[in-house]
């Protein structure tokens, strides 16, 4: 039987798949606890800095399965949603396993709607195929988002996209989640892994200590007092270099005159 996820690292770059394609990539328990394994394996993978996170198949992820979500949920404790509270979907990454501060970034292809629209939501940046296609699906089968669609959503489009988006639960097109900021780019499907890896590659160029804390610090300035939030960046930005040395080798890099 294949990995229902697969990790690899290659040139610091770390490719999880979801490979559960025949499902076009929804959660059932198997893959949402494999994946929790490939992020637990990326956050102490010292050979990687950044994560591209993908699908096999025709889509990126289709969300929950509701063959086996909506029976557990239905005859569910308060055990039961305690525990879920500490670990959602989409291997905790929504939930759970958020604050790793590698960034990772969403190539998103086909559908990614419902919990697959709320992991894409979890990533730090989405970068789309032209026949992506997210939306509130949850809406679809009687519920709403719970593993951060919500709250990741209100974050990056505004309260008015998030309401209109969520209460209508309908479909978005790639084009349209760009206007909307969901997605930080379009490309043509057979260039989604080269768009993804170049602006890996991107991060890649800087200093790994600033570009994690500065992760670290965005979390961490959500929803404090203007005063607090700007002590906080300072507190961040002036200690986020790590060795000196490389910050030294760097400016000496620029100073140096153009020829």
């Amino acid at each position: 039987m294949p990995d229902l996820v697969t990790y690899e690292p290659i040139d610091r770059i770390a490719y999880i798949t979801l490979n559960r394609p025949e499902a076009l990539n929804a959660f059932d328990d198997a893959l949402n606890q494999a994946l929790g394994s490939a992020w637990r394996r990326f956050s102490g993978d010292d050979s990687v800095d950044v994560a591209i996170l993908k699908g096999n198949g025709r889509a990126f992820c289709a969300g929950a399965d509701l063959s086996s979500f909506i029976p557990r949920w239905e005859h569910a404790t308060p055990g039961d949603l305690r525990k879920n509270a500490d670990f959602g979907l989409g291997g905790g990454i929504v939930r759970g396993q958020h604050r790793i501060y590698k960034p990772i970034i969403a190539a998103i292809h086909g559908h990614a709607v419902g919990a697959g629209f709320e992991l894409a939501l979890a990533c730090d940046l989405r970068i789309a195929a032209h026949d992506a296609v997210f939306g509130v699906f949850e809406m679809r089968a009687g519920l709403h988002q719970g593993d951060g669609g919500l709250v990741r959503l209100v974050a990056i489009a505004g309260i008015a996209t998030a309401l209109e988006l969520t209460l209508t639960g309908r479909a978005v097109s790639a084009d349209e989640a760009f206007r909307l900021g969901l997605v930080t780019e379009v490309v043509d499907g057979q260039e989604l892994l080269a768009a993804a890896q170049a602006k890996a590659q991107q991060i890649l160029k800087g200093n790994q200590h600033a570009v994690r804390s500065a992760k670290e610090t965005i979390f961490e300035l959500i929803g404090r007092p203007l005063d607090d939030a700007l002590r906080l960046e300072a507190l961040h930005g002036y200690s986020s270099f790590g060795d000196f040395s490389e910050v030294r080798r760097r400016i000496e890099r620029f100073s140096r005159p153009s020829r």
